[in-house]
């Protein structure tokens, strides 16, 4: 019956300490950097071939993009924190709401939930949903105005 509270690891939780930490501090290079730059900026303490590996990994995971310089590569995020973070999110929120037959359960949760830690989050929520119900609106319209036109 609660089989919608077996949420699988999320992809963030799936990354290590020296995994989210290089992460973050490639988040905030904007060209990018190689193993030797992350290691000369103060915020890496970590061997040179640990620090390759971890970046080799998070170009596997396809969380990074890499490009040939020289003898290195040159490390960049596929995706702003923002990104990632949301992607996270919205990953989580389409296996809970597939996950029980009634989708309304883990709503009502969600909405419970935020309005325990901040009952003022209910209005944006709210003015979300109206935004959206917006946008849905004119996607629609623009659909139908193509259709009549054929």
């Amino acid at each position: 019956m609660l089989d919608w509270l077996k949420i699988p690891v999320t992809r963030e939780r799936q990354l290590g300490p020296l995994e989210t930490s290089l992460l973050n501090v490639l988040w905030k290079c904007e060209s990018g950097a190689t193993v030797r730059e992350l290691l000369a900026s103060s915020h890496v303490h970590t061997a040179y071939t640990t620090v390759m590996t971890t970046l080799d990994r998070l170009y596997k995971k396809g969380i990074l993009h890499r490009t040939a310089e020289g003898r290195a590569f040159r490390y960049r995020a596929c995706q702003s924190e923002q990104e990632f973070k949301a992607n996270i999110v919205a990953t989580q929120m389409q296996r809970l709401l597939s996950s029980t037959p009634d989708p309304a359960i883990p709503l009502s949760f969600l909405v419970e939930t935020v309005s325990n830690y901040d009952s003022a989050f209910l209005d944006e929520l709210e003015r979300a949903i109206q935004r959206k119900r917006r946008e849905l609106r004119r996607k629609e319209s623009k659909k139908h105005k193509k259709g009549g036109q054929r």
